[in-house]
């Protein structure tokens, strides 16, 4: 981190930043968008009894995680997240019991690989597994941090080719960009499949009051408490909970007065978002036997770039196939635009399962979040040698200014539950200062 004058500047302000009064302790926390971390702020600032004001800049609550009916509500998919990672440890796993949510069953491996249009060989599906293998083996942090794709050479080219396509399609970013200590520390467990996850993040929020479709455009903490600006005009209180993704913060959408402290500045510079998309066809049933499909992985370049596609086929029974894919060939395809997007979806489809499959296709939706201002990628990705980055972004700003969201969340990051348990943190911490 280079050190500015402004940067300087913004520690000196930290520094001197005036204390708060206690009618100023008495005011009412904003919080900054309604995504999972900021929903679960404000359901602890309720509980807890302290005056909140949470505001999203999007028509509806749950950011990231969110199930789309625009295809039909018999069509709906999880444009975002779809699974209750670490089931065991996750607050959701309760709350999807409670609530009867419809649970899958998933399975591991595709039953069909495509290489260029054509099927993949024995020989070619037998080494491809073989590089995961390989490349388990190789994923053990040791020295410096240093990248997936840097771990992954010394097992030769089926390992590379392995950690390109476990970044792409997990985490929906290149494996030289993605951090090995910190893909190391993140938790494991079962994994639930949710019917609907989006949907029942918002059904379970739904009587937190709300102002939706305001956008927040600045945040000032120079003064004793904090403003919050709005395209609907300025919110004051006593401490910010700011949880829109770590890409909007670092693209400079929000405005901050006098500016982020070197400290927080560093650590967002350490953080990057994946580019995870999905693109989801809606088939005629009457056309496809949707029953004798099975998930399908196709690989392929285009532009020089890997278009890997990994084709979920009807999901609980519904008459869609939904291509899921990452890293640059994702930016490039969302940046072409939702119907170039479909169309590749399409084509790519009948390659699989035959010109039948084309003339199912009745309609199509891209969940381009790289291209979404209020998102601009899947989910934060810490940076090779940057693993510290996601816990600096915990440490309050004057004590007025608190940072949540999935990127925080350490071993529990990139996740819905991992943004749920930091929304809390926050507010916890929200509290004791307040309360002090």
């Amino acid at each position: 981190m280079v050190l500015t004058r402004r940067s300087l500047l913004a520690g000196a302000a930290l520094m001197a930043a005036p204390a708060l009064h206690a009618a100023q302790r008495d005011g009412p926390v904003v919080v900054v968008g309604a995504g999972a971390a900021g929903l679960a702020a404000a359901e602890a600032l309720r509980q807890a009894g302290h005056a909140f004001t949470l505001v999203e800049a999007r028509g509806r609550i749950g950011g990231r995680a969110f199930t789309d009916t625009s295809l039909g509500a018999d069509a709906a998919f999880d444009a975002g997240a779809q699974y209750i990672h670490w089931a065991d440890r996750n607050p959701w796993s309760a709350i999807a019991e409670r609530e009867k949510a419809r649970i899958g069953e998933d399975s591991s491996w595709a039953r069909t690989l495509v290489i260029d249009g054509r099927a993949a060989t024995e020989a070619e599906r037998t080494a491809r597994r073989a590089g995961f293998g390989t490349l388990t083996a190789l994923l053990v942090p040791a020295g410096a941090d240093r990248s997936i794709r840097a771990a992954a050479q010394i097992g030769g080219a089926g390992a590379e080719g392995a950690a390109a396509n476990l970044t792409r399609l997990s985490l929906g970013e290149e494996p030289e960009r993605v951090s090995l200590a910190d893909y190391d520390r993140l938790w494991s467990g079962e994994d639930l499949w949710v019917d609907g996850y989006g949907a029942l993040v918002a059904r379970h929020h739904a009587g937190l009051p709300v102002q939706l479709e305001t956008r927040v455009t600045g945040i000032d903490w120079s003064g004793a408490g904090v403003t919050v600006e709005t395209d609907r005009g300025p919110l004051a209180g006593a401490a910010v909970i700011v949880t829109v993704p770590v890409g909007v913060l670092a693209g400079g959408a929000i405005r901050v007065t006098p500016g982020w402290p070197a400290e927080t500045a560093s650590a967002l510079d350490g953080l990057g978002m994946g580019a995870y998309t999905k693109i989801a066809l809606r088939l005629d049933p009457a056309r496809l036997d949707l029953r004798s499909t099975g998930d399908a992985v196709s690989v392929a370049r285009r532009d020089g770039r890997d278009l890997t596609l990994y084709f979920e086929m009807a999901p609980f029974g519904r008459p869609v196939a939904i291509a899921n894919l990452g890293g640059d060939g994702a930016r490039a395809l969302c940046e072409a635009g939702e119907a170039a997007a479909i169309a590749e979806a399409t084509d790519r489809l009948a390659a699989i399962l035959g010109a039948e499959a084309r003339r199912a296709v009745t309609g199509g939706r891209l969940a381009g979040w790289w291209t979404d201002p209020l998102a601009r990628g899947g989910y934060a990705i810490a940076k090779p040698g940057r693993a510290e980055a996601r816990l600096a972004l915990r440490r309050p700003i004057a004590d007025r200014v608190f940072l949540a969201g999935e990127a925080l969340g350490e071993g529990s990051a990139m996740t819905v539950g991992g943004a749920t348990l930091d929304g809390q943190r926050a507010a916890a911490a929200v509290l004791r200062v307040l309360a002090s």
